[in-house]
C-alpha cells in the first residue's frame, strides 16, 4: 500500500486553493484509516526515528535507532515528508545501508554549496552522516511544520508530528501559555524508555510526551542513542558478561571490568529511567565509574562493547 499516493493535497504553499470543511474531515478519516490500518511496530522489534536536528538554513538530520539485537538492511526502508499539513507524502528518501544491532544510522541534507536562497548543510554535520539526502525537495529540506514517517514496504513504522495537520510555524508543547515552537530551531531527542515508533496518526501531537528539547543547532551526540531496548532492556544474550567492583558501593564509584573493550556504560534506576552515561574515550576492558551522587538504592548497568555494540546488563547497589 503506497500511503504517499493515497490522498490529495490539502494545500500547499504554492496552492492557493482552500478546501471545504467537510471535504478536510472526510480527507482526515479517510488517512486515519488508512494509516491505522498498516501493520504496527511491536516493541524494540524495529528501526524508529531516535533524533531530529531542524537548525538554522538547511542544518538538518534524522537519525534512526535500531532497537533489535540483529543488524537491520535498510532495502525497504523509505523515509517521507507530508509537507504544510499534507495528506500526500510529497517527497521520500529510500534509505539505503545496514544499520547495526543497537546502532543508529543518520541522514542529513545533502545541500554542500549555497545559493540565494537556500544556505548549504554545515560540514560538520555532514560528517556525521551515513547518508546524505538528495536535493531538493528531499525529506531534510523540513521546515518544522512538516510530518515526516518512517516506513517499511507498506508499514508505518514511525510518525513525527501529526500529517494532514498544519501547525503553523511549528508544533509546540499545549502544556506551555508561551506556545514556544518545538519542532523549528530545536534538535529533539527520543527519550530513553521509547522502545517503537509511532505507528498511527495522533490525534495530537505532543511533543515533549516522547522528546526531549536541546538548544538550535545541537548535533554533538548525532549517531548515539540510548534506549531501554539496547541497554536495561534487552540483553544480548550472546555477549560475554561483565563484572562490577565493588558491588555493592558504599560511594557510587565502581569499576567495570569485562573479557572484551568496553565502550560505554549506561546507569538505569529501578524505574528504568537513564541516570547517566560514561564513555571510554579510549576502549578498553576496564570502565571506572565515579559517581558519589548516585542515591542509595538498586541500580542496572548497561554495558556495550566496542567490536561490535553488543550489549550486557548487570544489576549494581548503592548502599
Amino acid at each position: 500500500m503506497e500511503l504517499q499516493n493515497t490522498f490529495v493535497i490539502l494545500h500547499q504553499k504554492t496552492n492557493h486553493s482552500t478546501p471545504t470543511p467537510t471535504m478536510k474531515k472526510a480527507l482526515f478519516i479517510a488517512a486515519s484509516v488508512a494509516i491505522s490500518s498498516l501493520a504496527s511496530a511491536q516493541n524494540c522489534s524495529d528501526l524508529f526515528i531516535s533524533e531530529y536536528v531542524e537548525g538554522t538554513g538547511n542544518n538538518k538530520a534524522i537519525e534512526f535507532y535500531n532497537p533489535t539485537a540483529t543488524p537491520i538492511n535498510l532495502s525497504g526502508y523509505k523515509f517521507i515528508r507530508y509537507s504544510n499539513g499534507s495528506f500526500t507524502g510529497t517527497d521520500s528518501t529510500s534509505l539505503v545501508g545496514t544499520v547495526p544491532a543497537y546502532g543508529t544510522f543518520v541522514l542529513v541534507n545533502g545541500q554542500k554549496t549555497s545559493d540565494a536562497n537556500s544556505p548549504a548543510c554545515d560540514l560538520v554535520l555532514q560528517a556525521l552522516s551515513n547518508q546524505l539526502d538528495g536535493a531538493y525537495p528531499a525529506p531534510t529540506y523540513v521546515n518544522g511544520d512538516d510530518a515526516l514517517v518512517l516506513r517499511k514496504g507498506g508499514v508505518v513504522l514511525d510518525i513525527f508530528g501529526k500529517i494532514g495537520e498544519d501547525p503553523g510555524s511549528a508544533w509546540s508543547d499545549p502544556a506551555d501559555a508561551s506556545n514556544r515552537w518545538w519542532t523549528a530551531n530545536h534538535t529533539l531527542r527520543r527519550k530513553a524508555g521509547v522502545n517503537k515508533g509511532v505507528s498511527t496518526n495522533p490525534i495530537a501531537f505532543n511533543v515533549t510526551t516522547e522528546w526531549d528539547s536541546l538548544p538550535n543547532n545541537s548535533w554533538v551526540n548525532l549517531g548515539q542513542h540510548n534506549c531501554v531496548c539496547g541497554n536495561a532492556g534487552i540483553q544480548d544474550i550472546s555477549a560475554p558478561q561483565a563484572s562490577i567492583f565493588p558491588n555493592p558501593s558504599t560511594d557510587g564509584n565502581f569499576t567495570v571490568v569485562a573479557p572484551i573493550n568496553i565502550s560505554k556504560a549506561s546507569i538505569y534506576n529501578s524505574l528504568g529511567q537513564l541516570v547517566t552515561v560514561i564513555t571510554n574515550e579510549i576502549p578498553s576492558k576496564n570502565l571506572t565509574v565515579k559517581n558519589n551522587t548516585l542515591p542509595v538504592g538498586l541500580y542496572v548497568v548497561a554495558v556495550q562493547y566496542a567490536a561490535n555494540n553488543q550489549v550486557t546488563t548487570t544489576k549494581f547497589i548503592v548502599k
